[in-house]
């Protein structure tokens, strides 16, 4: 079922009609009483009286940015969207929805991810109604839809991601969870939206507000994370170093001014690696012989 558009009368003008019909109904009845009226009159201007009373019954108010729901004996007739008093069928029923945009924050979810760990991860969902008779009568209790599935959506999009990547090279393209936020925001969004499509909501904007840990497991995550770091950043140097000895040692034997055997060779590159590589600083040895003594 999808909405349409309901036109009711404008209200003030309906209200100045039932104020002067009233003001004539009950002016009459003294009036006939004064002529001796013949009874079935004074019954007809009585029934009017209870016409007209149930006309009042017809007024209702539609707030900005709100629709009202109507209808007529179970059957759905339209939606009124435009703002201000306004007068319908006094036995329409009628239900305000907010059009407004809203949002909300969900629990904090504890659940594993792509690799099993157990993570806590929270979102804030901002959305929106946009056909109000799909969000009456398909679901039963439209908010409530939306906070149930924005968080069921949450909890199946955090199982199919890691935490974070672990490839400790230079470059990662594994989509993870604490890395790549973009990405991760844009699916949660999907995914929502495909589940409250049916109650004629949409949504506007999904993102991870709260991600970590669970407390059980975050020291050793921690730990993992810098000899992640650690190793990493040793790559780098090796890498680098590298790169030096081979620069020495062609710069070296460039014109052939330098002529280094193997072993030779062998241990200034590993002199060099050490100087380069280690962690503190090295204590230099003078050779005060020859070459190659």
């Amino acid at each position: 079922m999808q909405e349409h558009t309901l036109s009711p009368l404008p209200g003030v003008p309906m209200l100045f009609v039932l104020l002067v019909a009233s003001l004539m109904n009950f002016a009459g009845f003294p009036f006939l009483d004064g002529i001796n009226a013949p009874t079935p009159l004074l019954l007809a201007n009585a029934a009017l009286s209870v016409v007209i009373l149930l006309f009042w019954c017809g007024f209702f108010m539609v707030q900005p940015n709100n629709g009202v729901v109507v209808q007529l004996f179970g059957r759905y007739v339209g939606t009124a969207r435009e703002p201000g008093l306004r007068w319908a069928n006094p036995f329409f029923s009628k239900k305000a929805v907010s059009l407004r945009v809203r949002n909300f924050e969900s629990n904090k979810l504890k659940v594993n991810d792509l690799e099993g760990s157990p993570i806590e991860i929270a979102a804030v969902v901002v959305w929106q109604v946009h056909d109000t008779a799909e969000a009456v009568f398909r679901v039963d209790d439209y908010e409530n839809f939306v906070h149930v599935q924005s968080e069921a959506a949450l909890r199946q999009m955090a199982t199919s991601y890691p935490y974070d990547g672990h490839d400790g090279g230079g470059g990662n393209d594994q989509i993870a969870l604490r890395s790549h936020a973009k990405e991760i925001n844009q699916h949660i969004m999907e995914e929502i939206q495909e589940r409250l499509g049916a109650a004629g909501v949409t949504v506007m904007e999904a993102r991870i507000s709260h991600l970590a840990y669970a407390p059980e497991i975050a020291q050793a995550m921690l730990q993992r994370q810098q000899a992640a770091a650690i190793i990493a950043a040793r790559s780098r140097i090796v890498e680098g170093a590298v790169s030096m000895v081979h620069m020495a040692l062609e710069q070296l034997e460039h014109g052939g001014k330098i002529n280094l055997d193997e072993e030779r060779k062998a241990a200034m590159v590993s002199n060099l690696l050490v100087v380069l590589c280690g962690e503190r600083g090295t204590q230099p040895v003078i050779n005060t012989g020859t070459l190659h003594h």
